[in-house]
């Protein structure tokens, strides 16, 4: 597979993976325990298949921004763009913005009413705004690093300001900061169990305390893959989201079933599909084509990583 199959497929897989996850959001996974969802259908919420939500308007919008800074990260021009998305409809799929969280929502409102000098420190803090809004849009920050060859220091502080546009909190930054490093490994061409041990390995005590990385011990003390899919939560809590994603990673073979397995999880199907699109997108060479042709403004996509890879070599 091509550098750039494999960066595209990982940015695309990860929209198609939000697309398929939308029609399944807020439903429970017993609804299709007897009768899994394998194709693209069309939404209660939004009538039209192939319609993405808030999770890749917020990666594109990043991206965008990338893209027009010639592949520098600049923190105004980020967050301007989520307000683009919010307010003026950018980035969307079709005529409707829908899916903000409420930290995001808060968040930006800190933002587009100048309460703070810093863009950093816009994020809602307190323990309860855990969900996985800033986990949701991370993909790009996870190539960023990986083209730009940042060291370890480098990719957690920007992992972390990223992380804080939105979600300040430190479980939700480790949850970013795992995905992130996870994805590098991927990129580098790493096989997949490789790459998960690598991610167990690594020594968070660097940057967090021991209070905050128990809150990921299935994944990181544990091998998350071994549990059964019951004790598997697809809430939108930051540390249910991540456990769900790398065990729907671990125990699928394909591109195909990956997505399948994390859509049918129900509630947070859309994230959680989102985000196993985007690994296994990466990691696989074999992302649907009829899923992809199924996609809203898919030429519009594809011209964009077109544009994002170029602006990030």
């Amino acid at each position: 597979m091509s550098d750039f199959n494999r960066f595209k497929n990982g940015i695309m897989g990860f929209i198609i993976g939000d697309a398929m996850g939308v029609p399944l959001e807020f439903k429970k996974r017993e609804l299709f325990k007897n009768n899994k969802v394998t194709d693209m259908i069309s939404s209660d919420r939004v009538g039209a298949k192939g319609v993405w939500s808030d999770d890749s308007s917020m990666v594109i919008a990043t991206m965008k921004s990338i893209i027009d800074n010639k592949g520098k990260i600049n923190y105004e021009s980020i967050m301007d763009n989520f307000i683009l998305w919010f307010l003026n409809k950018d980035f969307i799929a079709i005529d409707k913005a829908f899916g903000i969280g409420r930290a995001t929502f808060l968040a930006l409102g800190n933002y587009y009413n100048k309460r703070y000098e810093k863009i950093t420190d816009c994020g809602m803090k307190g323990f309860n705004y855990n969900g996985n809004g800033s986990l949701m849009r991370i993909l790009p920050i996870a190539y960023y690093c990986y083209y730009k060859k940042l060291n370890d220091d480098e990719i957690y502080n920007l992992v972390k300001d990223v992380s804080s546009f939105t979600h300040s909190h430190e479980i939700s930054i480790l949850g970013c900061f795992i995905y992130v490093l996870l994805a590098i490994e991927l990129l580098s061409g790493e096989e997949k169990e490789n790459a998960y041990s690598n991610v167990r390995k690594y020594d968070y005590t660097k940057y967090f305390n021991l209070d905050i990385i128990k809150y990921y011990d299935r994944l990181l003390n544990n091998d998350i893959s071994k549990l059964d899919v019951d004790s598997i939560s697809s809430m939108g809590f930051v540390v249910d989201t991540l456990e769900a994603v790398i065990w729907c990673f671990m125990n699928n073979n394909s591109y195909d079933k990956c997505v399948i397995e994390a859509i049918n999880l129900g509630n947070d199907s859309d994230t959680i599909g989102a985000l196993v699109g985007g690994l296994s997108g990466i990691y696989y060479n074999d992302i649907n084509n009829k899923w992809l042709n199924g996609i809203k403004r898919k030429n519009y996509l594809l011209d964009l990583c077109n544009d994002f890879y170029n602006s990030l070599l």
